[in-house]
């Protein structure tokens, strides 16, 4: 799985035009109901943070399709909750998952809109809680809103770590040449302030020795 992200991180470094495409895959299939266990977009989007941050690519179709994609992913998510109904969250499949679905059910039966707020930044939650919210009945209204919400909150939030990064090296790099810059100008200035003494005195000596010979 780390060369997947690896090659994705390559591919949108040479091929800036899909670069919002392989975002939003990203994203959806972090997302989706199961699928979202097995991609950890997370490190993913912490490097297109990183890229962000070091102006290798721009930030806004990254954001945009982002959002859009954990928005589709969710809102997937909730309509297979919905169309499969209670059968698809006991089917045999998922017994390695029922410790996870349980715990989505449990949180989504005490928090109902804001589960789905906060779920998609709860890790392991993250893919159970929309199916958990269509299989519960949810209204698909109040579902959107908190899908929508959480989207724009969660893209930034994870792309963030990697701009703040990329940014602390750029400005350590800066304020390493700085620094350089810095002392080469004290040793001129120490240099220029020795070389004024210097002459001071020569001339002062040359001045008090030209002054004895005429008192001579």
């Amino acid at each position: 799985m780390q060369a997947l992200i690896d090659q994705s991180i390559q591919f949108i470094q040479h091929h800036q035009s899909w670069a919002g495409l392989v975002i939003f895959l990203m994203a959806f299939g972090e997302s989706l109901f199961i699928v979202g266990l097995f991609l950890p977009a997370t490190v993913f989007l912490f490097a297109a943070g990183t890229l962000i941050g070091s102006e290798t690519i721009s930030a806004t179709p990254i954001l945009v399709w982002g959002i859009v994609g954990a928005i589709a992913g969710d809102a997937v998510s909730f309509w297979l909750g919905r169309w499969f109904g209670p059968k698809m969250l006991r089917h045999k499949r998922l017994d390695p998952y029922r410790r996870n679905v349980a715990r989505a059910r449990l949180f989504f039966y005490r928090y109902g809109f804001l589960a789905v707020l906060i779920g998609r930044f709860l890790g392991p939650l993250r893919c159970f809680v929309p199916t958990v919210a269509g299989v519960m009945g949810m209204p698909e209204l109040r579902f959107q809103i908190a899908n929508v919400v959480s989207a724009v909150l969660w893209m930034p939030a994870l792309l963030a770590p990697g701009y703040l990064a990329a940014i602390s090296v750029d400005a350590a790099k800066h304020a390493e040449h700085s620094t350089i810059y810095s002392v080469i100008g004290l040793v001129v200035l120490g240099g220029l302030v020795w070389f004024i003494i210097a002459k001071r005195r020569t001339i002062k000596s040359k001045t008090a020795s030209i002054k004895l010979r005429n008192r001579r």
